[in-house]
């Protein structure tokens, strides 16, 4: 076994693996951004490396700088753990000329399952079976838009190099296609180097089924069973469970066996994830199923199947790549109760699952029987604008499903997340809903109706900010009064039975008025007629700076009173609106110029943050009367970015 190892990651799945390197008594090497100097995977390994400023290409994405940490201190293998470079196979190479381990498959099996288009001939030739649709060199729009209407619609576009969701559009409709196509084409060549596209057709009714696999260096290959990953949202995987609801033992088998063919023809070392879309429209007792992708790394979702096979995937890759063999077969592995995991994400549902980058001012995570926590944050940590928003995993394992999901169900009742907005609440409303209960499913579930899971623009909860803005006021009397508590006769007020006021505050930067009273039983703050309650219970208050964070059920308001920034003047033209940046990120695209006249909705650019692409939009109609910022430049929620004018 190695003696030492150093992780080329960051955040939680950095800090699950400095777990069992050292249970393996390995010497854990943390690499880390400036962004990321303070970050909990920097403090839990026994040292730790700078390797460049924030931006990912030039830390994360640094095989020099990686491999330098590596000489410098000693270590005898890299981990790349999941994204960044963990698929790179030249950075595989780079390891091994560097006198390293990786720890991974060989780079002919990455470059083999790298290029989706390649990797579906390879499947065929394997008899694995595909998607139908075009996988060709050709790359003409007016080409590939044939293609679609001859495949028929609806349709999916998407990048030969892409993953995890990115890379990927839906097109409905003929007149939609090369103006979608444009748009995968230059996330692809951003996100991965290569625009390269294939167009295959949407399955109807689809369950996103994966199979882990696990091969060793003297050709053993095995399944670990599979995991459903049907439930998403843009595409990306939220919540995960293994083994996968209803799918009958005959298809369980068939996918088994095709995943491990597929792992089989490109003689595969290693943890990997044969990934497949199956058409559920009819069940999934004997359901067509068809090859997406080979992911040539550790999931995301590990956990899952962990739980439900009692073996630890990190240090089987640690002994494989070291050269020991798996020592099981497939008649070894046996399936125990149930796992679900969900995904706890720096991201605001209620603004269509926008990230969002912040300091973490609370941190509360579960515990007890059954339950497992994956974090890569705690209090005090900022989740930076530059990668990925995955605050935490929370997995609970049961007997069966049922006690899987109550025990999940019950260990998000017990987390709390304040500063950043996270998708608490969705997650909390996801474990509940029908469709999650009965396992009946697909990837278009959360999609049909996101109102009722929380995801979309929903009322202020009155009750909840009018107990946050009494403990400011509180707050305000007494300093005012030097102590002597609220209402206090320092600013003329008295307990009059009859004493009131209207007080404007603002609630997640939108104004707001109070009705505030004071009697004999103390302060009472009202909003539109619904007074405060007595924080305790599902309603939280943490203090952050002069703002006071409010939640309930996981769902957080920011509420402050007003400050001399409120009173700053800006001039404003009458008629003008502005273009704001969404969130914190990067303005790769401005499709317009001063002076050009454009529609209500049509798209004027384009911002880039945590790896994904977000469209601004005009707010009128009218010409574009100032551009504000140049492509290239970093952003901040909110920022204006352009004007139209009437």
């Amino acid at each position: 076994m190695f003696r030492s190892v150093l992780i080329a990651n960051r955040g939680e799945i950095a800090c699950r693996i400095i777990r069992t390197a050292r249970s393996l008594g390995m010497r854990t090497i943390a690499v880390h951004s400036d962004a990321d100097k303070d970050a909990l995977h920097v403090r839990l390994a026994d040292e730790a490396h700078r390797i460049g400023p924030a931006p990912a290409a030039q830390s994360y994405l640094s095989i020099p700088a990686l491999l330098e940490a590596a000489r410098v201190s000693g270590a005898e293998c890299i981990h790349p753990g999941y994204g960044f470079l963990s698929e790179h196979a030249e950075f595989a190479e780079a390891c091994a000329a560097a006198g390293v381990v990786f720890v991974g498959p060989k780079p002919a099996a990455i470059r083999a399952m790298g290029l989706k288009d390649a990797a579906k001939a390879l499947m065929q030739k394997a008899g694995v079976p595909v998607t139908p649709g075009y996988h060709g060199q050709r790359q003409e729009p007016r080409f590939l838009r044939d293609k679609a209407y001859e495949i028929g619609y609806p349709v999916l576009i998407k990048a030969v190099a892409g993953g995890g969701g990115r890379g990927m559009r839906r097109v409905d409709a003929h007149v939609e296609f090369e103006t979608i196509l444009a748009d995968v084409q230059r996330e692809a060549l951003a996100l991965f180097g290569n625009a390269h596209v294939l167009v295959e057709k949407c399955i109807a009714a689809p369950r996103h089924i994966e199979v882990q696999v696990f091969g060793d260096t003297t050709g053993a290959i095995v399944h670990l069973h599979e995991r459903d990953c049907s439930l998403q949202r843009r595409r990306q995987k939220i919540v995960e469970e293994a083994p996968a609801p209803g799918l009958s033992g005959a298809l369980r088998e068939k996918m088994g066996a095709a995943a491990v063919a597929a792992a089989r023809a490109v003689s595969y070392e290693g943890a990997g994830t044969v990934e497949f879309i199956v058409d559920g429209s009819k069940g999934l007792d004997d359901a067509p199923f068809y090859f997406m992708e080979m992911n040539t790394r550790l999931q995301v979702e590990h956990p899952v199947t962990e739980a439900i096979v009692g073996l630890d995937l990190v240090a089987l890759q640690f002994r494989v790549a070291a050269g020991e063999p798996l020592g099981f077969s497939q008649a070894d592995i046996r399936v125990t109760g149930h796992a679900v995991e969900a995904r706890l994400y720096a991201e605001d549902p209620e603004r269509d699952f926008l990230p969002t980058p912040g300091r973490l001012v609370a941190l509360e995570l579960p515990e007890g029987d059954g339950v497992r926590v994956d974090a890569g944050y705690e209090a005090g940590n900022v989740v930076p604008p530059d990668y990925d928003p995955l605050i935490a995993k929370i997995v609970a394992h049961g007997a069966s499903r049922d006690d899987a999901l109550a025990t999940l169900s019950k260990a998000l009742r017990g987390v709390l997340v304040a500063g950043p907005k996270s998708n608490l609440a969705f997650l909390r409303a996801l474990c509940v809903a029908p469709f999650m209960r009965s396992g009946v499913y697909d990837t278009g579930s959360i999609q049909r109706d996101p109102q009722a899971l929380g995801a979309g623009p929903r009322h202020l909860d009155r009750q909840a900010v009018a107990t946050a803005m009494a403990h400011l006021l509180e707050r305000e009397q007494a300093e005012a009064s030097g102590g002597g508590g609220p209402w206090s006769l320092a600013d003329g007020f008295t307990l009059a039975p009859k004493r009131a006021v209207l007080r404007p505050f603002f609630a997640d930067g939108q104004g707001h008025v109070a009705h505030v009273s004071a009697g004999t039983e103390g302060l009472r703050v009202e909003i539109d007629g619904v007074p405060g309650a007595r924080p305790g219970g599902d309603i939280r208050l943490v203090p952050s700076g002069r703002a006071m964070l409010v939640t309930r059920a996981g769902r957080q308001v920011e509420v402050r009173l007003p400050d001399d920034r409120d009173h700053e003047s800006r001039p404003v033209t009458g008629g003008e609106e502005s273009v704001r940046a969404p969130l914190h990120g990067r303005l790769v695209e401005v499709r317009v110029q001063v002076g050009e006249i454009v529609e209500q909705g049509a798209r004027v650019g384009t911002i880039e943050a945590m790896k994904l692409s977000h469209a601004l939009v005009a707010p009128r109609s009218g010409v574009v009367a100032e551009i504000l910022a140049v492509e290239g430049a970093q952003v901040a929620q909110g920022d204006r970015l352009i004007v139209i004018g009437e």
